[in-house]
């Protein structure tokens, strides 16, 4: 799915978990089961957990005018760092140096001042950012915890794991791609009666 570029630091937000099923678990599936999830896979916009990608689909809409700003300042910035660059340069040999010295201090100026600009609304957009996400997929993401725990029952696992995070900690160092249960969990998921997940509105 489609982030925002300003918002890449609230990648500290992945929703690595672990969860465990605990209780009667049907001797006919296999006891002490492990299972593994991709959650980064949730998001997928075909074959992802479709009530996730809404909710953060929403955040994309919501804050569409925050990055259309900041993609807006960034360009203009680029524009001035190369008409800077330019004017920086040395006159060819026999050609009169031009007096722009006066053009050249502004476009500093004004992209010293845009540097400041796009630094504070990124700030700013984190901020928000990550506050609305814990409102809008927070609640989802429970939900999601709470089917998790379903489908382990079901399905006999005594614990179902976030393989993706194994892999980034290198705690997972190889495993056997049947115990892989993402898709058949996001069918499960999808197919599940709505929730009682809700999000609020911008405050």
């Amino acid at each position: 799915m489609k982030r925002f570029s300003f918002l890449a630091v609230c990648a500290a937000l992945s929703l690595g978990f672990a969860v465990s099923a605990y209780g009667q678990v049907p001797a006919a599936t296999g006891a002490g089961k492990i299972g593994l999830v991709n959650v980064n896979a949730f998001a997928d916009e075909k074959a992802g957990i479709t009530k996730f990608r809404t909710a953060l689909a929403s955040l994309d809409t919501e804050f569409k005018t925050v990055n259309d700003q900041l993609n807006t300042k960034r360009t203009r910035y680029q524009t001035l760092a190369a008409e800077v660059q330019k004017l920086q340069q040395p006159a060819p040999a026999g050609v009169p140096a031009a007096n722009n010295q006066a053009t050249l201090s502004a476009k500093v100026e004004e992209a010293q001042g845009l540097e400041v600009e796009i630094k504070r609304l990124q700030e700013d957009g984190k901020t928000k950012y990550e506050r609305r996400y814990q409102q809008v997929v927070g609640p989802v993401f429970a939900d999601i915890i709470k089917g998790l725990n379903e489908f382990a029952k079901q399905k006999g696992y005594a614990m179902i794991l976030d393989g993706a995070k194994l892999e980034e900690a290198g705690i997972l160092m190889g495993f056997d791609d049947k115990y892989d249960v993402t898709k058949e969990f996001v069918v499960f998921y999808n197919a599940r009666p709505a929730g009682t997940a809700t999000t609020s509105a911008p405050k």
